[in-house]
């Protein structure tokens, strides 16, 4: 029999500890958002619905925005591993394309649960626009980079050298954005998010083949 190493189980304890009350934080705060809305509701008031400070908050999250946005994280690694794992004859907007929509569908039409209802009340506090979806799109902006490198293994050149892997990446905030507004206007016909990427996308490679 292997012996634990000394403190093992009491480290072991304090981080199940320390991620029950990270998911109680964003429990919490996702419940407040749905009931008051985004920009009523204070850090302040999440922490009190968990019992601890103010100061306890900060220790897991920078910002009431970044508690918001761990949807959209969460969303990120799986795009990124999505992503990774489209086959290698797809062009690479095509496959950023279904990686996106892929991941964004799973999300959308996922069973019943907090991770779905998360994901479709972050996207009703983006359409409301104002500070949360430019966090949101400052956010993505800085997970570009990520994305740029899988492409530019997709493409076979090197992205520190090389424009083109950034641009083709750079693509899916605009996208994202148009998708949201898409969504947001009922004369678009839009109700899936995933639904108006998959357009978005489209009409841009669309565009891109055309002749200049």
């Amino acid at each position: 029999m292997i012996a634990s190493a000394p403190g093992a189980g009491t480290a072991g304890r304090r981080e199940r500890k320390k991620q029950r009350t990270r998911e109680a934080l964003v429990d919490a705060a996702f419940t407040l958002f749905a009931a008051k809305g985004y920009d009523a509701t204070t850090v302040e008031e999440i922490a009190d619905a968990v019992d601890v400070s103010a100061r306890t908050f900060f220790r897991y999250f920078a910002s009431k925005e970044d508690v918001a946005l761990t949807v959209q994280e969460e969303q990120r690694t799986a795009l990124l591993a999505a992503l990774a794992a489209r086959p290698a004859h797809e062009p690479p907007l095509t496959a950023l394309r279904n990686a996106v929509v892929t991941v964004t569908r799973r999300h959308e039409c996922d069973v019943p649960g907090p991770d779905r209802d998360r994901f479709r009340l972050l996207l009703r506090l983006l359409g409301d626009g104002g500070g949360l979806l430019a966090g949101s799109l400052e956010h993505a902006q800085r997970g570009l980079r990520d994305i740029a490198l899988i492409i530019a293994r997709r493409m076979g050149t090197d992205a520190a050298s090389d424009l083109r892997p950034y641009v083709l990446a750079s693509t899916m905030v605009a996208v994202f954005q148009a998708a949201l507004i898409a969504v947001k206007d009922d004369s678009m016909g839009y109700t899936s998010l995933a639904d108006a990427l998959s357009d978005a996308f489209a009409a841009l490679i669309d565009e891109a083949g055309r002749p200049g």
